[in-house]
């Protein structure tokens, strides 16, 4: 079925795309968007929104050693890193999405941290941890306060693997400048780099 990126919406069919997981055992990170736009399902690859800046902090934050594009996505496991999706479905925006989803996405997603063991797994937007947030494991018989939610990592270790919490890269993001968003994915890299020596390399 053919496709034209210029009119993403009106084309019939991109609802039953589905990206491929970027995982692979031993990451450092594994990077968790909510689920893919349209422009995403269309492309085959995560994060392709025209405005979105994940691929562009990937690289001014010194995570990947070389420009990428999200063309470039399969290779992200090269340098120890990972990508999926809480939610398979795209859609246009996430208030679309379903609570059932979160829910159905969540048991989904535990399972392969469960599976893949990532040293840390990094949610990818506030609206994701907030979201999941009751379906997270307990910390001393209490979940964290989201209202005192601070951008980083989180006092939670989901199956052995820590938690980070990023700004959203999407260019309707307008609670967090570049530079904040940026400066998120330099403290990630920042606080990985013990353990990117320690991933495994196949």
């Amino acid at each position: 079925m053919a496709f034209d990126l210029k009119n993403p919406i009106i084309n019939s069919g991109w609802s039953e795309l589905r990206l491929k997981d970027r995982i692979r055992p031993g990451l450092c990170v594994l990077f968790v968007g909510i689920n893919p736009g349209v422009r995403s399902a269309l492309t085959g690859h995560h994060f392709a929104g025209y405005s979105n800046r994940f691929w562009k902090l990937l690289i001014d934050s010194r995570m990947v050693p070389e420009p990428i594009t999200y063309k470039d996505d399969h290779r992200l496991p090269e340098w120890g890193l990972g990508i999926t999706n809480l939610i398979a479905r795209p859609s246009p925006g996430i208030n679309e999405l379903r609570p059932t989803e979160y829910v159905a996405g969540w048991k989904v997603l535990e399972k392969k941290i469960m599976r893949f063991r990532p040293e840390a797994v990094a949610l990818v937007g506030v609206t994701l941890y907030r979201a999941i947030l009751p379906l997270l494991p307990l910390l001393k018989d209490k979940h964290p306060d989201p209202r005192a939610l601070v951008i980083g990592r989180q006092p939670l270790v989901i199956h052995g693997s820590r938690v980070f919490v990023l700004p959203n890269p999407s260019g309707r993001n307008a609670n967090f400048s570049y530079s904040e968003m940026l400066n998120a994915f330099v403290r990630l890299r920042r606080s990985t780099r013990v353990l990117r020596k320690n991933c495994v390399r196949e």
